[in-house]
């Protein structure tokens, strides 16, 4: 099993706070989670702001000053779609992450969102509570869905 907590931890360059910049229609985005809350908008002052905040928690804040104005809904069809350009995007432009991504194997990937508060994450992660996982995992799905798109590129 594999569990995305911390950047600094094995598996922390799988999270959205990780440093990985991705280039999207001509600007750089500091992070994933950068890109990830700019595409929620269509005003370019506010994707504008999202991009040039220099943390990735910076961002995803100034994306939630500005949540009545989304055009996309949070964790709607469209909001998954476009995690997966990202992660697509962040594999694409940072090729050393491909062999990391196949690395993990058959392994089931989980954004751990165990020591968040309660309710939190459960969409994009899971929470390990009763000796089970309890969440959707979105994330970690997604993932796993890229690994096996790109094992089905090396074939």
């Amino acid at each position: 099993m594999i569990l995305i907590r911390k950047v600094k931890e094995q598996y922390g360059w799988l999270g959205n706070m990780s440093r990985f910049s991705i280039e999207h229609e001509g600007k750089t985005f500091r992070t994933s989670e950068a890109l990830f809350q700019a595409l929620r908008y269509d005003d370019n002052e506010i994707i504008e702001l999202i991009r040039s905040e220099k943390s990735p928690m910076s961002a995803k804040m100034k994306a939630k000053k500005f949540r009545s104005q989304m055009v996309i809904k949070p964790m709607g069809e469209v909001d998954l779609s476009n995690m997966r350009q990202v992660l697509r995007l962040k594999i694409a432009q940072h090729p050393q992450l491909v062999d990391n991504l196949l690395a993990t194997g058959q392994d089931e990937i989980i954004e751990d969102c165990t020591k968040r508060p309660r309710g939190s994450g459960l969409f994009w992660g899971a929470a390990f509570k009763d000796c089970k996982w309890i969440g959707e995992n979105w994330l970690g799905f997604l993932w796993m869905e890229v690994r096996e798109e790109l094992r089905g590129q090396s074939i």
